[in-house]
This record gives structure tokens, sequence and C-alpha cells, in this order.
């Protein structure tokens, strides 16, 4: 059997080191202190719903200042008086100018070539020369019968004095005895035939006075009228010749010479430089805020110019409203059709108003709640959010100065209470 060395072995007791012990204390108080800076996080984490990183999301502070809201678009100038020409009759179009020339008011563009017009406005000529003839003979007559009937009045006039008289000479000879009593009756019948002849003659003038008067009025009523559609047709017949309704420039022509057109075709613009505007698009978010008249300015060309606002479409095309802006004042000279300039049109100014930078939060939560960052955490506060500027949002309550909150990136939160922000 073979002996070992285990009877020889013993445990000797080693004590440690100063150093080692330095090294010991020194980590457990490094632990203490990482416990320490460890244990709020994670206790800050396990109280919130979510955690985000803060590179997702962007911060701003609520601040007390002036508010101003306006609407910064860009816009091109357009020619508030532009008037499109078209053709009053169909024919053939003879241009006198070309696109871009200087025209007049009044001044002859274009002459319509329109034989069939021509042709019934001498027609039409013809038939009032015509009703005017018979107007006259019409009076002609009238005389000649009025004249008529005052001989035949006054032939029975004189007819009923004579049997008058007859019968008071039957009457004298007949006291006297130089007539027969019969005689005297007769003469009596023949006085009143006349009065009776007399009285009908009398109406028959009266009556013919008033037929004679209603058939020359009737023949004068279609005389006028006949002279209005003439005048209706001379007016079209110097239609025809086109004319500019102010002074500017020839903006497009939309038909090509010599070419024949139907009634109302579209011939040639003009377009009036001294009378300019501003078109702008403005989101429809805005639109309703606009009005007449609000005050702006348009600026271009190292030229501001102030502009008042003249016109707002009523319909929304594309999420946009059409609006003019014209200048307050004269129209610069230097400008041209559908040149594009800047405008900016004032809708609010005020002082001493809580406001934060405008983001997403607005449009997500419809301004009813921000979230609001204290030490980390994001939490869903409800505000009351107030008019709108394109980079800033009017605070009514829920929010104090100095506030921070997440002005975008709150779709990430999906809704929680609290969120933790992290780095």
């Amino acid at each position: 059997m073979i002996r070992d060395t285990s009877a020889q072995d013993r445990l000797i007791q080693v004590k440690p080191s100063r150093k080692r012990k330095l090294l010991w204390i020194g980590g457990g108080l490094a632990a203490v202190v990482v416990l320490a800076l460890i244990l709020p996080g994670i206790a800050r984490l396990f109280s919130a719903d979510a955690s985000v990183s803060a590179s997702r999301l962007a911060f701003a502070t609520v601040q007390r200042g002036s508010f101003v809201r306006d609407i910064a678009a860009e816009g091109q100038v357009v020619a508030a008086v532009s008037p499109t020409l078209y053709a009053t009759y169909g024919g053939a179009v003879t241009m006198k100018v070309h696109a871009g020339d200087t025209v007049k008011k009044g001044q002859v563009l274009a002459v319509i070539d329109s034989p069939e017009l021509l042709n019934k406005l001498a027609q039409e000529q013809s038939n009032a020369d015509a009703m005017q003839v018979d107007y006259l003979r019409a009076q002609i007559n009238a005389r000649k019968q009025t004249s008529q009937m005052q001989k035949a009045y006054d032939n029975a006039k004189i007819d009923e004095q004579t049997a008058a008289r007859d019968l008071d000479r039957y009457q004298k000879a007949y006291s006297q005895g130089g007539v027969s009593e019969m005689d005297v009756d007769r003469a009596h019948d023949t006085l009143d035939k006349a009065k009776i002849t007399l009285e009908h003659a009398e109406d028959d003038r009266g009556l013919d006075s008033n037929s004679e008067s209603f058939d020359i009025k009737a023949k004068k009523l279609a005389h006028d009228r006949q002279v209005l559609l003439v005048q209706d047709l001379q007016r079209q017949v110097d239609n025809l010749n086109v004319r500019s309704p102010v002074d500017g420039q020839v903006g497009q022509l939309f038909i090509a010479e010599r070419a024949t057109v139907a009634k109302d075709a579209q011939l040639l613009s003009v377009i009036d430089l001294s009378a300019l505007e501003v078109e702008v698009k403005v989101p429809e978010s805005f639109a309703r805020d606009l009005a007449i008249g609000m005050n702006g300015e348009i600026s271009g060309n190292d030229h501001n110019w102030k502009g008042i606002v003249s016109a707002i479409s009523p319909e929304v095309v594309n999420g946009e409203v059409a609006a003019r802006v014209r200048f307050d004042g004269e129209t610069p000279k230097q400008l041209r059709q559908n040149q594009r300039l800047s405008v900016r049109i004032l809708l609010d100014h005020r002082e001493n108003v809580l406001t934060v930078q405008r983001g997403s939060f607005v449009d997500e939560s419809g301004g009813s709640y921000a979230y609001v960052v204290r030490d980390g955490i994001a939490t869903k506060t409800p505000i009351r959010a107030g008019e709108s500027s394109i980079d800033k949002v009017e605070i009514l309550d829920g929010l104090k100065e100095g506030d921070s909150i997440v002005i975008s990136g709150t779709d990430n939160f999906k809704g929680a209470q609290r969120v933790v922000i992290s780095r």
C-alpha cells in the first residue's frame, strides 16, 4: 500500500490585505450608486404606459408674446378686367389686330362678313318704309273721311233749319187761311225728319272720327314696331365690327384669319393692363377666416405694395380656395400678366397671448389635449387651443408659460396616458 501526503496537508487561513479590502469597499459603494441611479428609472419605466425615443419626437416650449395670424402664398398677376369677345352673328371673320397689340376703347378689332344679316336689314328697312307710307295714307284718308262726315252734318243742319222755316211759314199761312191743315202737318213731318237726319249725321261724325283714330294708331304702332326691328338689326350689323370694350392689349386670338364662325363663337380676348390683381390659392383651413376688404401686402421685384382682398371664390378646388388681392392705389406699371408675386394677408394681430409652436399634435388631437414633458415623462393633459397661424397655436387653457410639450410624433404614443421619453 502506497502512502500519500494527505496527513501532512493542513488549511492555512490567509488574511485579506488592506488593498483588497479597499477594492471590496469601493465596489460596494459603486454598486449602491448604480442602484440609486437605476432604481428611479426602473420605477418610472414601470409607472408609464409606453416608452418612445426622443429622436422620434419634436418638442416646443409654451411662450407668451405677440400672436400674428396671416396667410403667405405665392400668386400670379391677372387682369381684373379681361373681357372675351364673341361673334354676334355667323360669318367669315377678318382680324384687324394681332396678339399683343395695344388697342384703344372702341377700336375695331375684327370684322364679320354676314351677307345674310345685311340682306335681312335691307328687307326689314323696306317693310318699315312701306308701313310708314300706310301710316301717312291712313292720316290722309282720315282727314278726307272727317271732311265728308262734316259735310253731311252741315247739310243735315241746313235741311233742319230750312224745314223749321217752312213750318213757320205754313203755320202763319194756315192762321190766315192760306193753306190747309194737311200742309202744316206735312211741314211738321219734314222738320222731324230733318232733325233725325241731323242727329244721325252728328253721331256718324263722332263714330267715324274714333274709327279713323284707331286705324291711324294701329298703323303707327305697326310702323313703330317695325322701326324697332330695323334698329335691332342695325345694331347687329354694327356689331359685325367687333370693337374693344377697354383700353388695353390683345391677349389671345381664338380663331384663324378668315375663319368662318358660328354665332357666339370666341374670337379674341382683351386685357386691361390698368387694372391688375394678384390671384392666390389659400388652404381651405384658412379660407373661412378670409373676408373681402382685409389688408394685405404684395411683394416682388424688390418692391412692396399694399393690397386689399377684393374677391373670394365660393368653391373649394383640391383643398384650396382662390382669392384675389387688388393693389391699394395705383397699379404698378412694371407688372405683366401671369407674373409671380408673393402675397401676405393679415388675419389677426394680438399681444400678450400664450402660444406654442404649431405641430401635428393640433391635427391629431383636434386641439383638445397635449403631452406635457416633465422629468422625462410625457403626460397626456387636456388643453383648449384657440386660433392657429402658420407657425403658432394659441393656448386658451390647460398649459402655462414655460411648459414643454410634444408637438410632433405623438402618433407613436398610441393614446397612452403616460409615456417615458428615452434618450
